[in-house]
């Protein structure tokens, strides 16, 4: 369908192309419509709309000007790609040099695994002995206070609301405590 603009190099309502393209180029006059919409959402055929009619057009020298355009932009990628290889390879041989394979290295990395591996027994060592720490006693004695002060709080709200309770609605003490299920030992930590 293409060719049918670059030959004629003219301007076209849907109506015309729809007679146009299938005596000359074959298409079926069905498909022609789907076709040209494609074509136009792909930016090879441009569409405007004049008056109450849609008017299509593509000229050669746009599509020649777009092949250019996108020649240019993988022609400037290419180049920087280039560029980031040769930077990355004379990377790569900036690093290799001093390590290259000697019985001294060799040992050195031997020497470096097994001080890891040392290091990593020891860590095992001291997370086995961790509750023995000061800190950690230290840290548990902290969050044990919270937690007494917490529970102690939420007592006296119950006692406080038990006490309501009677006062409003005169129910005994034991009632209120089998009703919401609070053990009659219930008191403060000390």
């Amino acid at each position: 369908m293409m060719e049918i603009f670059f030959e004629t190099k003219d301007v076209f309502q849907l109506k015309d192309i729809e007679k146009i393209a299938p005596k000359e180029k074959g298409i079926t006059s069905m498909s022609v419509k789907e076709i040209l919409q494609s074509l136009v959402d792909d930016g090879m055929v441009d569409t405007d709309r004049i008056g109450t009619s849609n008017y299509f057009w593509a000229f050669p020298s746009k599509a020649l000007h777009a092949r250019k355009r996108k020649l240019e932009e993988l022609e400037s990628q290419f180049a920087e790609s280039s560029q980031k290889k040769e930077a990355l390879q004379k990377s790569i041989e900036k690093s290799k040099i001093g390590r290259e394979d000697t019985a001294e290295r060799a040992a050195l990395i031997e020497e470096l695994a097994a001080l890891r591996q040392k290091k990593e027994q020891l860590k095992a060592e001291i997370d086995k002995y961790r509750e023995c720490d000061p800190d950690v006693i230290e840290e548990m004695r902290q969050t044990n206070k919270i937690a007494k002060e917490a529970a102690n709080r939420w007592t006296d709200n119950i006692f406080s609301i038990k006490s309501w309770a009677k006062r409003k609605f005169g129910f005994e003490e034991s009632r209120i405590d089998k009703s919401f299920g609070i053990p009659e030992d219930l008191d403060y930590i000390d």
